[in-house]
């Protein structure tokens, strides 16, 4: 049976949830589709600098940060950090609260996605136990591109989403399928020319402790749900991810990061359980979230 990865988000913002969801699917496999497993949980601790995508303002006290990463460990899920701001410089490579996040998960069990050289040549020499990514925030969209990142030691490469229907580079791809990772409910537009500027910006935000304005994205029209992330153009259905599998991907990202959790949800339902047992799943899943939040 071929294992199938899926990648979730929030492994701070949405701990019990993916806690539940993680449980789930390691006691009643049956309920799922054959093979899927969580890969891994990504995200960050709020108030880490180091962190990019989106901007998460706050603290985690250090007791907590433990109980989180012990937790998904336990469970034999690795904790991704992104590390993927992408205004870091030399100067922000001691920071103390970071670094500190990195100690905490320093067990060999853990990843980092990294998208800045001086922050990944950095943290390669002091924590050689990570498995390194390179993240889609990178945007790299052409076919070379991606064979260059491939050539070195990342354990995974996240594919840009804009390549999600690319038949010409997925076809290339196939050799190194099972080094790709594939987002399949991205929100955002293809080719969207303001992307790599509000990175920047989130990433702004987070080095300044501070949201500060919405960025002004054009394709924003309506507030985000998954059923209007299932129009876009980049979208992956569930009934071609096994199309995909038989190439040889195996490594699926699911999004969430800044989303609704209630969004988020529905896209765990409906990626992850088999079709006739969704409610069965939704019912045991939203039961036992009740029984954490009456605690």
């Amino acid at each position: 049976m071929k294992k199938v990865y899926w990648h979730l988000p929030g492994f701070c913002v949405y701990f019990y949830m993916n806690q539940v969801m993680i449980h789930l699917m390691q006691t009643y496999p049956e309920k799922f589709e054959e093979g899927y497993t969580v890969g891994s949980v990504y995200g960050t601790f709020p108030g880490a600098i180091w962190n990019g995508g989106r901007a998460v303002i706050g603290i985690t006290p250090k007791r907590e940060m433990e109980t989180i990463i012990s937790t998904y460990n336990r469970f034999g899920v690795p904790v991704r950090f992104t590390w993927t701001n992408s205004l870091l410089e030399e100067k922000h490579l001691n920071d103390t609260y970071c670094n500190l996040i990195m100690d905490l998960a320093n067990n060999g069990q853990n990843q980092v996605l990294v998208n800045r050289p001086v922050l990944e040549d950095y943290l390669k020499k002091k924590y050689p136990k990570f498995k390194y990514i390179s993240s889609t925030t990178k945007r790299i969209t052409d076919l070379k591109g991606i064979q260059e990142e491939l050539a070195k030691d990342y354990y995974l490469v996240v594919l840009d989403y804009d390549l999600n229907h690319n038949e010409a580079v997925l076809k290339a791809l196939e050799p190194s399928a099972d080094k790709i990772e594939i987002l399949v409910d991205e929100v955002c537009f293809p080719g969207c020319t303001k992307r790599a500027e509000h990175y920047k910006a989130e990433s702004a935000c987070q080095l300044s402790f501070d949201k500060g304005k919405p960025f002004p994205c054009p394709n924003r029209t309506k507030a985000p749900s998954f059923e209007e992330c299932k129009k876009r153009p980049a979208f992956i259905g569930r009934e071609d991810i096994g199309s995909y599998i038989d190439r040889g991907y195996i490594n699926f990202k699911i999004v969430g990061r800044g989303l609704p959790p209630e969004m988020v949800k529905e896209s765990y339902l409906y990626y992850l359980p088999r079709e006739e047992e969704r409610e069965w799943v939704r019912n045991k899943l939203e039961s036992e979230l009740a029984k954490i939040t009456k605690r």
